[in-house]
This record gives C-alpha cells, structure tokens and sequence, in this order.
C-alpha cells in the first residue's frame, strides 16, 4: 500500500519511497508497526483563539497513545503557512499534523511526510459549540483518533471515558484526566453498554440492593434488578447489549445469574453450594465469560460458555503458591484476560495470553487491583496505592509506561468505554 510507514535501522521513515498514487481524504495508512519503535511527530502551530488548546490537545493525546515520539518545539512561520520539510526533518520528524482553523469554527487538518515532503491527507473536522464544552473537547480528541488511524492503520482512544466510583458514587472522566463528571448519586462497579450509550452499575443499600443503567444521552436510569436480602452485584453487558450478568449473593452463596435487558426471567449460570461466583467480564464476540470463583478453597479466574456450560480454571496452572487471582477482564481483540493476583503479599495486575496460558505482570509498585482495557487492548487502567492512596492509572502494556488519571480523592472500581462517537 502507498504510504507504508516502514521502520528503519536509524529511525522510521514516514512512508516508502517512489511512485505516490493519488490517495483521497480520509484513506486508512497501513504501518508497519514493530514495539518499542515510534513515529516522530509534531503538531504544528494551531492559529486562531482557541488554536493552543487545540494545539496541546492533539499533541497530549498523540503522545498518550505510546505509539508516537511527539517533538514540541516551534518551527516558527504563521500558523497558516505549511511547514517547512528541510527544518522538520533536521530535527527528526517524520510527520506533521498542521491544523488550520476555518470560519465555520471548524478545523482542516493536513497530514505531512516530511519525508517525501507531501501531504498525505487533508479533512475537514467540525467543532460544535461552546467552546472547551464536553462535546468540543471529545471533538478534538476525535481528531487525534483518526490522525493516529491515518498513520498506523489502527484508530486512538482519546476519545474515549474511564467511569469510576468515588465516594459511593460514580463518576466520568476523559481519558486523558480532564472533564470529571458525576453520573449518579449512588453506586459501584459501573460498566459501559455498547457504543458507551449507558453505563450499568449497583448500589448496595442494605435494602433492595438494586442494579440500574444510566442513559448518559438522556439521563434517565432504570433498574433492571433489585430485591430484599439479595445483593446484586458487578454487573457486565454482553458487546450487544442484549443480556446482563450479574452476581447474585445470599445466605446460600454468591452465583452469577443472566438476564435479557429486553425482559424475561434471569437464569442462574454458576452453582457454587455455598461459594462465590462474581466478577464477570464478557469475551469480545459474547460467547463465553471468565470471572471470579472460590469454588476450589481460593479465589482463581474461570472461563466458561455464556450459559455457564465447559467451566475451567483459567488461572492455577500459571503460577506456583494458589492464593488469590480476581477481578478479571477481556481484552477487546480477545487475546489476554488481565486480572489481579497476589504476589508475594500485595496485588499486582497480570495478564494471560489465552493461546499459550503465558502469564505477564504488568505492574510492581504498590497495590494494584481492578484492571480495565482500553479499546485498543494496549492500555489497562487500575486501581493502585503506588502514590499513598487509591487512585487511579493507566499503563501501556508494550512498553511499561504508566501514568496517573486525575479522579479527585479516593478511586477505585474503573471500567474503560468503548470508542465514543463525536
């Protein structure tokens, strides 16, 4: 494919070499993708009021994505003029994002091979109104997405959400920290319905105990179960949003149960005569689940049809002292399950390839709990004490970088969306 970002011994050149066929607005760029090595990008000078913030916006997200080295220093020139090819490609980049604001408040964003010393692209982005409101601020972070998607093939997830529970509430937050907003008065462990419409979550009240969806386009919550001396409790979507599972405890145990959102009777899928069952995660095509049971004396992750049929152990044969592996998740491209285990008196977030069952810690600073994955099943986000109390992070698991998402005081329980539309 013209365009093939093909990665060098020195550093990677931005596209092969020759013959360049005409290449419409918007074509998807292939990358030859190798871990550890990094396109180097920069985001020209953004004119305009507001062309900073646009400018550190795209520039913040491209660096967050980990597949860029992002350069920021100022080439000089008017934020209007194209870039000069020679200057760029003396200080090693291999493409420049150039964005131009036009009079309808939207952007016209230009991707350069430097190079090849041409654009490879051109779109128009609209902007809605107001300004540095929720919906501008995941507009440019959907410019970011399809930047990323023009040079490597694969979309970004700036513009995605990380809900969360704090302060026996649940909340929203950008993925890279900004625009933190309460979604309920009360409530844990939420989970995104498909295309991030809705979230679902619990309340444990000591009374109906009840789990609802939250419309977060219309704001108006439903509960979908709820019932005295019952505690319902993780609740997980199915990628259609078709069946809810859930866990279910009485003085009998904890099993997990599935229920149609569009109604009927739930249906219990775990029989654990007196043990515990919770915390399922849904594999990507929603055929089959892992979770949570003790059923064997600890708590390990188990893998099992979606009717609760074929059970088996995913997580004891890994490692040599069984003591506690829980709070599990899929992966989006449905290789890895990352979960947390207790290693060596502390938790840790590991994940375990389901081709080969090879495990791989993740993290090994403070605790860690509660991983979630991105859309990319690149970046987990998790719970972790590592800076003195429970907050927040995020970590690539190619290269181990790893920072904090502001959340306030407090946080824990975090579920990555899916990729959100503008």
């Amino acid at each position: 494919m013209a365009g093939l970002l093909a990665l060098g011994s020195v550093r990677p050149a931005f596209a092969q070499r020759g013959a360049e066929p005409e290449q419409p607005p918007g074509v998807r760029l292939g990358l030859q993708y190798r871990p550890g090595q990094k396109v180097a990008v920069t985001v020209l000078p953004v004119g305009g009021a507001h062309g900073d913030s646009i400018g550190t916006m795209l520039g913040r997200d491209l660096d967050f994505s980990d597949r860029f080295t992002v350069i920021t220093a100022r080439f000089g020139g008017p934020a209007s003029a194209p870039p000069g090819y020679p200057v760029l490609a003396k200080v090693g980049v291999d493409a420049a994002v150039h964005a131009v604001p036009l009079a309808s408040g939207g952007v016209r964003v230009a991707l350069h091979d430097v190079t090849r010393k041409v654009v490879v692209t051109t779109r128009d982005f609209p902007l809605p109104t107001p300004v540095y409101g929720t919906t501008w601020r995941q507009a440019v972070h959907g410019i970011a997405d399809v930047v990323e998607e023009w040079i490597t093939g694969q979309r970004g997830i700036a513009q995605t959400r990380i809900a969360f529970t704090r302060d026996g509430r649940v909340w929203t937050v950008d993925s890279d920290g900004a625009n933190i907003t309460p979604v309920t008065p009360a409530g844990m462990s939420p989970q995104w319905l498909p295309a991030g419409r809705g979230i679902v979550y619990s309340v444990l009240d000591g009374g109906r105990n009840p789990i609802l969806v939250k419309d977060l386009a219309t704001g108006g919550q439903r509960t979908v179960v709820a019932g005295s001396g019952v505690e319902h409790m993780t609740p997980a979507v199915s990628p259609d949003g078709r069946l809810l599972v859930y866990a279910r405890g009485t003085d009998a145990g904890t099993d997990l149960v599935a229920l149609p959102l569009g109604g009927g009777e739930g249906r219990r899928i775990t029989v654990g005569r007196g043990r515990a069952s919770t915390q399922p995660t849904f594999s990507p095509d929603g055929s089959r689940l892992a979770y949570m049971s003790d059923r064997s004396g600890h708590p390990e992750v188990y893998i099992a049809d979606v009717d609760g049929a074929n059970a088996e152990l995913l997580t004891a044969a890994a490692f040599g002292d069984r003591d506690y592996r829980a709070s599990p998740d899929w992966s989006p491209d449905g290789r890895l399950v990352a979960f947390q285990s207790r290693n060596g008196g502390t938790f840790q977030i590991m994940t375990i390839n389901l081709r080969d069952q090879t495990v791989r810690q993740v993290t090994d600073v403070g605790r860690n709990d509660d991983p979630s994955w991105a859309p990319d099943s690149r970046h987990l986000v998790f719970t972790s004490s590592r800076s003195g109390a429970r907050q927040l992070w995020i970590t690539d698991i190619e290269t181990g970088r790893t920072r904090q998402l502001p959340c306030g005081s407090e946080c824990r329980l975090a579920a990555w969306s899916p990729r959100l539309a503008p």
